[in-house]
């Protein structure tokens, strides 16, 4: 099956939520609101198009970046690949529109953002890795278990003013 790759700009317009699931993966979503704008040049206005509305779907570390770093109102732009599937519910049936996001990040046309990389682990993870580094040098000590999806973001020291 062919795939769709997309990109879209808009607004986040739901909280993001979050999950684990059985097998341990991190998710992540959000919803997605998108207006078109152009100029009317008879009326020398600007208009707006219809709202296409989009769940975003983010996994892993992805997801939980997001949940530490995107937040309703937040103008964003996402990549990934389109998702478009019928349903039926009762006597109700409709069609979904999801993006599974390969990238999220804010719309810096629209805003400012500052960048920090999460904290990652300086040991190895349990595993043949790390039996093989043991056999070598000795006992490593282990890892910190990561924050769930939905746990706040480790508090960051704000950064100083250089020196003048």
């Amino acid at each position: 099956m062919n795939e769709i790759p997309v990109t879209l700009v808009g607004n986040v317009v739901t909280d993001v939520g979050g999950t684990t699931t059985e097998g341990g993966a991190e998710l992540a979503w959000f919803r997605l609101a998108s207006t078109p704008r152009r100029f009317d040049r008879a009326s020398g206005r600007w208009v707006d198009g219809d709202t296409s509305y989009v769940r975003v779907s983010c996994w892993r570390q992805l997801a939980r970046n997001v949940v530490a770093s995107v937040h309703k109102g937040d103008p964003v732009v996402v990549t990934g690949r389109l998702r478009v599937r019928e349903w039926e519910r009762d006597d109700r049936r409709g069609v979904a529109v999801e993006v599974d996001a390969a990238a999220v990040g804010h719309d810096l046309a629209r805003g400012v953002s500052a960048f920090r990389r999460p904290p990652r682990p300086t040991t190895l993870p349990d595993g043949p890795e790390r039996e093989a580094v043991e056999r070598a040098t000795g006992p490593v000590a282990p890892v910190a278990a990561a924050p769930a999806v939905g746990s706040p973001a480790p508090a960051v020291p704000p950064a100083s003013a250089p020196a003048a």
